[in-house]
């Protein structure tokens, strides 16, 4: 599996200043690459790469490596727009906002990361330690010695594995480099003893089928909060508030990612201690599918429980655990006990009774086991061995 490490980079005045140079060249050829790419139709990477390649060098003064990456950079950019367009991320095809998204370029910010590979920047590290050294193309030209710092376990892992493409990236004057390496990967598992299942709400940020229930109060607590602040600083328009909403800016992402990752940790730990696998819900497009009134939609759209599917999904292949997405429909409606499905058996948002056999329990919970049943199910489906040909196909 892939692994990316974060590192800090800490270059000179001199060094910082041709990297940044470095950074809105290759973004303005991105930009300009995109525009040409949009205007002529051309979106795979040879025809791009053969067509434009040489007019890119040329106008932006790019080294041929670096050109290499700003194409393939481009490429995946509207690769990914391609697959949300596929989605219906950006609405139905007779959408205005869909249509305003297929009618425009991409284009990349000033500063957007750049990716790197081994021919551009080349790693220097000493046997043990947090230091270490890089050396990076740039407009300026080769920048060697750019002294770089990071977690002992993120450079043993630099140390010891092989490293793919690098992401240079400013973040409010902060350089940092992005490292993907083959992270290690415990040996695959059978879940021996059923699936784990988990719930995920708002009140509840995650409920498993044994049980356990972590609560989201704390978050939800942490982003009532953060809203208030951002209103009040909003309002009073000075240029010491607006410095304080831009230093304030993501602490609240970074407070959401640091629950979902003790929860994910939590979740990994009892699956792989009983042997067990994990089982979610498949919630892609909830946010298209539920009406709420106007005062519940800001806690709908802020609730992260893709994030914190990814970490679960990671994680539970670096420790060799199974891991499955179900079908969440009328989870919570169907009783975990005897399978009857009806909508007045949830009472309420923690309350579930069963009018056909009497089961009383929470409603989450509820929801979990079923989750851990569908997800049994569900292995079974990704297991089953193929059919053997038949004559007439074989």
């Amino acid at each position: 599996m892939k692994q990316v490490v974060q590192v800090r980079l800490l270059p000179t005045p001199e060094q910082s200043a041709a990297l940044l140079t470095t950074l809105h060249v290759c973004n303005a050829a991105g930009s300009w690459l995109s525009e040409q790419m949009h205007a002529a139709g051309e979106f795979r990477k040879f025809d791009v790469q053969k067509r434009f390649y040489v007019q890119l060098r040329e106008r932006f003064g790019l080294a041929a490596q670096p050109t290499i990456r700003v194409i393939s950079k481009t490429v995946d950019a509207y690769t990914t727009l391609r697959a949300n367009l596929t989605a219906g991320n950006y609405g139905r095809p007779e959408s205005d906002r869909r249509r305003k998204v297929e009618s425009r370029p991409i284009v990349f910010r000033p500063e957007a990361g750049q990716p790197f590979d081994a021919r551009c920047l080349s790693w220097r590290l000493a046997e043990a330690g947090r230091e270490g050294t890089v050396s990076i193309w740039s407009t300026a030209g080769r920048l060697r010695g750019v002294r770089i710092m990071g977690h002992p376990g993120h450079l043993a892992l630099l140390r010891s594995r092989s490293i793919g493409e690098t992401d240079l990236v400013n973040r409010d004057g902060v350089w940092t480099l992005h490292a993907v390496v083959d992270g290690s990967q415990a040996p695959h598992r059978e879940p021996v003893h059923g699936f784990l299942g988990i719930d995920m709400g708002i009140v509840n940020l995650a409920t498993t089928s044994d049980g356990d229930r972590m609560s989201g109060a704390r978050l939800n607590r942490h982003r009532k909060r953060q809203q208030r602040l951002r209103r009040r600083l909003q309002a009073k328009k000075t240029s010491s508030s607006r410095r304080l909403l831009k230093k304030r800016r993501r602490k609240e992402r970074r407070f959401a990612a640091d629950v979902n990752h003790q929860i994910s940790k939590r979740i990994v730990a009892e699956a792989e201690r009983t042997g067990r696998g994990i089982a979610v819900e498949q919630l892609t497009g909830i946010r298209d599918r539920v009406r709420l009134r106007k005062p519940q939609r800001a806690t709908l759209h802020s609730w992260s429980f893709a994030q914190l599917g990814q970490f679960l999904a990671y994680k539970a292949e670096r420790a060799g655990i199974a891991f499955v997405r179900v079908d969440p429909a009328y989870t919570s409606q169907q009783c975990s006990s005897c399978g009857e499905i009806d909508k007045k058996n949830r009472r309420s948002q923690a309350s579930y009774v069963c009018g056909r056999c009497g089961f009383v329990g929470h409603a989450d919970h509820n929801a979990a086991r079923n989750i851990a049943t569908r997800g049994v199910a569900c292995w079974g489906e990704v297991m089953r061995p193929h059919a053997a040909p038949t004559l007439a196909a074989s």
